[in-house]
């Protein structure tokens, strides 16, 4: 049988989509397909809400400046040396590779956390989207404080916006990379002319005009934690925790030819976490101003943050098409990895019935605006719990000859049930959300000591087990 006939037969097997298998060569994608890809994720939804969410939290304009400078160049550092040097060393799913290092029974909780986890980011990015569609019904906005569904309205349009994004990732990797070359470069124009328009609505007409916008900070709205530039710097490098130092990503670098197309995630970085969030916080700066928000605020109500009114009141119609393809560029990958992780779990499951069942996970999550209107909480949350696994994978490549182990234990003996995993994944969550809690520490600040103390944990109970 030639190559390219076996190759077609693993494709066969695996859905089209390699989820156990090594992606074979003539499968591998250049770095132009990453560089779309993560321009389109990161230059999406999110940014539309995360930028205002920074302005409730009362930044100072050298904290958000400086500080996303910084924190985003950490995690393209964290993208390219961590996550693509594995992913192009062994070409596996974060799923499948952790499965052959924790045992079946094992990651099977890993995989349904995480499959969840991404649903309920996906379901933040339907919200977003939905706040868009909604505008030409006159639907009624959620407000920063709401939790549940405000009307009928809002549950079809979500409903509607999650079936067609559902259906998008259910396609597959290709389809998820083409729908992201094709709408990123909207929605970057989109967000430089809102961040123009937006400049001119506040009269700022040099360096300093920009930069008292916000000044020293200010105090956080009603129910929001402070932030500072160490808050700005940290939470900016973990926001995609998961998906750098938590090894998720390389279920999507795994297709790159070589690890260098690790470099392009400076694209989502700074094209999406720096250029998309300041233009987005410009956008709120400018509602803030209004005699509707000036209204709440004098009542002690933190007002609404919803990414479709504004932008459309800076760049009309084009602003709420820019908003719902953002939303659709960040859901559409996240869905795909979330089914990713359940197909790990049902491995007999086609790729789109699994991605499928996610879809319809996140577009129930999207019903409750409390995921994306609490996008800063839940972004650190879902990063410390996940992040601590990909330390596992990390100092397993690179320490387990030093160390003296057995790489992928699991699938070398046929062990279900890696007791160093759980013990070194519990252990390091354990303490130091225990520490957050009851000190006061912001989360974020404690994923990277756990990440090191998880790797470290386990390389420690690897020694011990393998040699008993």
């Amino acid at each position: 049988m030639s190559q390219y006939n076996i190759e077609e037969e693993i494709e066969d097997i695996a859905g089209g989509e390699f989820e156990r298998q090594p992606v074979p060569e003539s499968k591998l994608k250049s770095w132009k397909s990453f560089l779309g890809m993560y321009a389109g994720e990161h230059a999406a939804g999110t940014e539309f809400t995360i930028g205002p969410l920074f302005l409730t939290a009362g930044v100072s304009a050298f904290d958000l400046i400086i500080g996303l400078l910084i924190g985003n160049l950490l995690a393209v550092l964290s993208w390219r040396f961590l996550t693509a040097e594995i992913a192009v060393k062994y070409r596996l799913t974060l799923y499948y590779q952790l499965e052959r290092i924790c045992g079946k029974k094992l990651v099977i909780g890993y995989n349904l956390a995480n499959g969840i986890l991404f649903c309920f980011l996906a379901g933040a990015m339907i919200t977003v989207s939905a706040t868009a569609v909604g505008i030409p019904f006159q639907m009624e906005m959620p407000k920063l404080t709401d939790t549940m569904p405000n009307g009928a309205t809002w549950v079809v349009i979500v409903l509607v916006v999650g079936a067609v994004i559902s259906l998008i990732a259910s396609k597959g990797y290709d389809m998820v990379s083409k729908a992201a070359n094709w709408m990123s470069p909207l929605i970057v124009l989109a967000f430089v002319a809102c961040g123009v328009v937006a400049l001119q609505q506040l009269g700022v007409g040099s360096l300093s005009d920009f930069w008292n916008i916000w000044g020293e900070g200010s105090e956080p709205f009603t129910g929001q934690l402070k932030y500072t530039f160490w808050h700005v710097v940290i939470w900016s490098w973990f926001a995609n925790a998961a998906m750098h130092i938590g090894m998720s990503d390389l279920s999507v670098f795994r297709f790159a030819k070589k690890a260098r197309s690790g470099w392009t995630t400076a694209a989502g970085m700074y094209v999406g976490h720096y250029m998309a969030w300041i233009a987005a916080a410009l956008l709120y700066a400018v509602y803030l101003r209004s005699p509707e928000a000036q209204a709440l605020l004098s009542n002690g109500e933190a007002p609404t943050v919803a990414p479709g009114p504004l932008a459309y009141n800076a760049i009309g119609v084009f602003g709420i098409i820019a908003v719902v393809l953002a939303g659709w560029t960040t859901a559409n990958p996240t869905i795909y990895r979330a089914g990713l992780a359940f197909q790990a779990i049902i491995p007999k499951a086609s790729t789109f019935w699994v991605t499928i069942l996610a879809g319809g996970i996140a577009t129930i999550a999207g019903l409750f605006p409390a995921f994306a209107m609490k996008l800063l909480d839940f972004v650190a949350l879902y990063g410390f719990i996940l992040a601590p696994f990909g330390a596992i994978i990390v100092f397993e490549h690179f320490f387990h000859k030093r160390v003296g182990i057995v790489p992928a234990y699991a699938a070398a003996v046929n062990l279900n049930y890696n007791k160093a995993v759980l013990w070194a994944w519990a252990l390091s969550f354990g303490i130091f959300y225990a520490i957050s809690v009851g000190f006061d520490v912001f989360l974020s600040f404690v994923t990277l000591p756990a990440w090191l103390l998880c790797g470290l944990l386990f390389l420690w109970f690897s020694k011990r087990i393998q040699k008993n």
